[in-house]
């Protein structure tokens, strides 16, 4: 049996995971959802990038996990990335599931296209705090778009907004592009936050780690509200030995 801890992706917190945890423990397995630094709701949100890989580095610690399978959704990638040169010795595979894969030196800004560029910038200025709030439109037809309205709004509901300084932080990878942990990326293929094509997560991302394992679902980029059964049995077969 496997050690989960699962990094949720921008305007999520760790309760995102809860019935993908209930999957993986039924089927054995152990699973944490550790919330991000300046993420959830009614917290602090003036965090850069290094703060938020630096609370989950303390997490996966302060509860001596190990042997652990390390997943990050989305945003979360670019944190496991960071988490894996501080604590690879604790990891036994990275999965990255409709997750950004960063090149050296690049922010996660740099990997969207130029019209959300500009949308997170417009909405970060309005904001009076730095934060991105995704617009309710933006959820229902791009983000959640295999789920019904009452679920895509039932789960908008635990959404809060982004801090936007994370996305602005351009990272040193060099250390990570030469780890020898195993990957996987999980592609969830109706997902279209990304635009299908020359923006898109596969193969643009996952191309990104060199070798890796391969695993695709059908589904959103939101899957693990709308199909936490089969995202829970994707991460099984992504994490196995």
């Amino acid at each position: 049996m496997s050690t989960f801890v699962l990094v949720h992706g921008s305007w999520h917190d760790g309760s995102a995971w809860q019935a993908v945890i209930d999957q993986l423990e039924a089927k054995g397995h152990h699973a944490f959802a550790p919330t991000i630094a300046g993420h959830g709701k009614g917290v602090n949100k003036n965090v850069n990038h290094a703060q938020c890989t630096q609370s989950i580095v303390d997490y996966i610690v302060s509860k001596d996990l190990n042997d652990i399978v390390l997943v990050g959704h989305s945003f979360g990638g670019t944190i496991i990335a960071k988490v894996a040169e501080a604590i690879s010795n604790r990891i036994r595979r990275l999965i990255f599931f409709n997750a950004f894969v960063l090149n050296d030196g690049e922010s996660l800004n740099d990997n969207t296209p130029p019209h959300s560029q500009a949308l997170s910038d417009q909405l970060a200025r309005q904001s009076g705090d730095h934060t991105v709030m995704l617009p309710f439109e933006i959820w229902r037809e791009v983000f959640i778009n295999d789920a019904d309205l009452e679920l895509a709004r039932s789960s908008y509901a635990q959404l809060s907004p982004q801090a936007y300084q994370p996305w602005l932080d351009k990272l040193d990878l060099k250390q990570f592009c030469s780890l020898p942990i195993p990957k996987s990326y999980l592609y969830c293929t109706e997902d279209n936050v990304l635009p299908q094509g020359d923006w898109g997560w596969h193969p643009r991302m996952s191309s990104r780690l060199g070798l890796f394992r391969f695993v695709q679902m059908s589904g959103s980029h939101e899957v693990m509200f709308s199909n936490p059964v089969g995202l829970a049995e994707k991460m099984i077969a992504a994490g196995r030995d």
